[in-house]
């Protein structure tokens, strides 16, 4: 079992609490997709959390941290994975918080309520 923690463009979050569509998230035309700049920073911001790029691949940028777990960078979200770890939890949900910090992105936590409103 794992725990999942995404970060999206503010505008994507602006979206879903317009629609407020129950299957909003199946659809990933509805993410507001990142610009080159946008991910390229998020690239750089994984490595300084000790993240190490694994590969490329048809799903995105792969990236690995030896204590807790994964994350895939696509082109319209940056997914976290990590165990059911009550610490790893804790991290990698504090660690997706503080990409929040220029507010251009938002963080949603579907075990935990969905969006995280600071």
């Amino acid at each position: 079992m794992s725990y999942d923690i995404r970060l999206f463009r503010v505008e994507t979050k602006e979206r879903e609490q317009r629609m407020n569509c129950e299957d909003f998230f199946d659809n990933e035309e509805n993410f507001e997709p990142f610009s080159e700049l946008q991910v390229q920073e998020l690239k750089e911001r994984l490595l300084t959390y000790e993240y190490v790029f694994t590969e490329k691949n048809e799903f995105g940028l792969n990236f690995i941290h030896p204590e807790y777990g994964f994350a895939l960078l696509t082109d319209r979200s940056l997914g976290f994975t990590t165990s059911f770890n009550e610490e790893c939890i804790f991290e990698v949900g504090l660690m997706a918080s503080e990409f929040t910090d220029t507010d251009e992105f938002a963080k949603y936590d579907p075990q935990n309520g969905g969006w995280e409103e600071i």
